[in-house]
């Protein structure tokens, strides 16, 4: 009787631990999902951008999907496709955002949270790793709502010793809401 009411008590008390919901640590990153068109300049030229975003397995995760496409110019007379996918996920431990990106030239990133602005507009991520690069390269990803349906993205790079240097920016527009898997 006794081992039956500790029991009946340890169960009481489980349930009343707050489980951990990802989906709950990823509201603040929910104003991303859907479909995204826009444009991109920066080094490699002018050109457009579309990226996806979605929440996958159980809204555990938002995956990313992005293609850029630089036409032939000045800047880039041979033109460029760059593609690249991610996953955003919530690092309980750290009680931050993080980022992991695969990149069609071969980089592989992943960037912990750096600042979040409290109204949530503003979002900015650096690596903390990056793979197939020289030792000491870093990135940071800059997040900015412009309002309910415009973003605006700023991607810098900085060689080892150095500071960061703006590669590229992208203004998106919402082309339609998103759902989970």
């Amino acid at each position: 009787m006794q081992k039956r009411v500790v029991l009946i008590v340890l169960v009481q008390m489980l349930l009343a631990i707050p489980a951990f919901n990802a989906n709950t640590k990823l509201s603040a990153l929910q104003f991303f999902v859907g479909h995204w068109q826009g444009t991109v300049h920066g080094e490699p030229g002018s050109g457009t951008v579309e990226r996806d975003y979605e929440l996958v397995m159980n809204e555990t995760f938002i995956r990313v999907r992005n293609k850029s496409v630089y036409p032939p110019q000045e800047k880039n007379p041979k033109s460029e496709t760059h593609e690249d996918f991610g996953l955003f996920s919530y690092d309980g431990n750290r009680k931050k955002h993080v980022l992991r990106q695969f990149h069609v030239e071969g980089f592989v990133n992943q960037y912990v949270e750096d600042t979040f602005a409290p109204d949530g507009k503003k979002m900015v991520f650096v690596t903390e790793t990056i793979e197939n690069i020289p030792a000491g390269w870093r990135a940071r990803e800059t997040y900015q709502i412009r309002n309910d349906n415009e973003f605006t993205e700023r991607f810098e790079l900085a060689p080892p010793g150095e500071e960061f240097k703006l590669y590229s920016e992208s203004a998106f527009k919402r082309a339609k809401a998103g759902k989970a898997d």
